[in-house]
């Protein structure tokens, strides 16, 4: 109980701070209009000028019910219980409803301590024309909860507010997180090709001298294209943007990772159907699925000549298949590609499996449908 009410004691305030709106001002003019007629208009005031001054002279405090919710309860309820023991009864125009504004903006923009500070004033001030008599007690008892109620709604706006808060959190990490795959699978790929035509390069260079310039040629090619995309999610990332503003590939896309004619394996794709109109979310999942496999296959399928990359659209999903033929050797536990790979599908409501051939070569499957719909 005690750690709980030190919770309470410690809460703090929203992160967001409040400023003072236009409507604010609309507001006050409003209800100084309305408490002026209602001054002058009603016959049955004891105190004509005297709740008048009252009503007018607290209007200023709804200017700081956001920024300043204690100053504004302390001076409302202390003037209010000042003005009872003058005037000798509660203030008599309706107009002063807008007091309820305060205990609500208390709890919907104090921290814990101006909560309880406030919540103690405005208790007080109901306690104290309840003992003088200004009110009975089933006055007090109805008063009481309805100052609980305008407390009860601004909590319940304020952790509204915060639960909002992280949701849109949550929606960031996950658009972080995809950019964060995407930077593993581009860097992963593009060195995979550098370090292949390195290797290429050098095993060729004794009896064609010039392979070593096509390779280094073809290596400044790929380390250009990485770093261009590199900075671009970079960027993205250190200035919170959104995902959609990184480079996002479609399957057309995919026909750009064929290698015909460049060193290490050849890679060989073929696209059937339409792709035009697939969800941007699913074209650039298939394309990023086929870019790891074919990353993978590059880089442990040992003796490998070929890749193939078959993407198929269908009427309701988009079915890839990327296999190689060469000596995949002992890759029973998935390593954090493959896990990645398996979860990007996941996010999208499809599947993605990988495994040996009967023969040789390794196979990557994946299915997504073209609703593209997270689970």
């Amino acid at each position: 109980m005690f750690a709980y009410l030190r919770s309470v004691w410690d809460e703090p305030r929203p992160a967001r701070a409040a400023s003072r709106l236009w409507w604010d001002w609309v507001l006050v003019g409003v209800l100084l209009l309305v408490a002026v007629l209602e001054a002058v208009l009603r016959t049955d005031l004891n105190s004509r000028v005297g709740s008048l001054v009252v009503a007018v002279g607290l209007l200023p405090l709804l200017l700081l019910r956001r920024s300043r919710p204690l100053l504004a309860v302390a001076v409302a309820f202390g003037v209010g219980a000042v003005a009872s023991l003058v005037f000798g009864g509660e203030p008599e125009l309706n107009v002063q409803v807008y007091m309820l504004l305060f205990p609500f903006a208390l709890f919907r923009w104090g921290s814990g301590r101006e909560a309880v500070i406030g919540l103690a004033i405005m208790l007080g001030k109901v306690g104290l024309s309840a003992v003088l008599g200004f009110i009975s007690v089933s006055e007090a008892g109805g008063g009481t909860a309805v100052l609980g109620t305008a407390c009860a709604l601004g909590a319940a706006v304020r952790y509204r507010g915060r639960a909002r808060a992280r949701e849109l959190e949550q929606v960031k990490l996950l658009e972080r997180e995809r950019l964060a795959r995407d930077l593993h699978d581009t860097v992963a790929h593009h060195v995979s090709a550098m370090a292949i035509r390195a290797q290429a390069g050098l095993a060729t260079a004794a009896a064609r001298p010039e392979a070593a310039t096509e390779a280094l040629g073809l290596i400044e090619s790929e380390a250009s294209r990485a770093l261009a995309e590199m900075r671009t999610m970079v960027r993205a990332l250190r200035r919170n943007e959104s995902a959609d503003l990184a480079p996002s590939p479609t399957v057309a896309d995919v026909a750009l990772l064929a290698s015909p004619g460049r060193p290490g394996p050849e890679v060989d794709v073929r696209i059937d159907g339409a792709v035009d109109d697939l969800p941007k979310s699913v074209g650039t999942a298939i394309y990023r699925l086929t870019q790891e496999s074919v990353t993978n296959a590059r880089r442990h399928a040992r003796h490998a000549t070929r890749i193939e990359v078959q993407v198929v659209v269908s009427a309701s999903s988009v079915h890839l298949r990327v296999s190689d033929d060469g000596d995949s050797g002992n890759a029973a536990v998935p390593g954090h590609g493959l896990i990645g790979m398996m979860e990007r599908a996941d996010l999208l409501g499809g599947s993605c499996e990988a495994g040996p051939n009967p023969g040789r070569g390794w196979t990557v499957t994946a299915v997504l449908p073209l609703t593209g719909a997270g689970r």
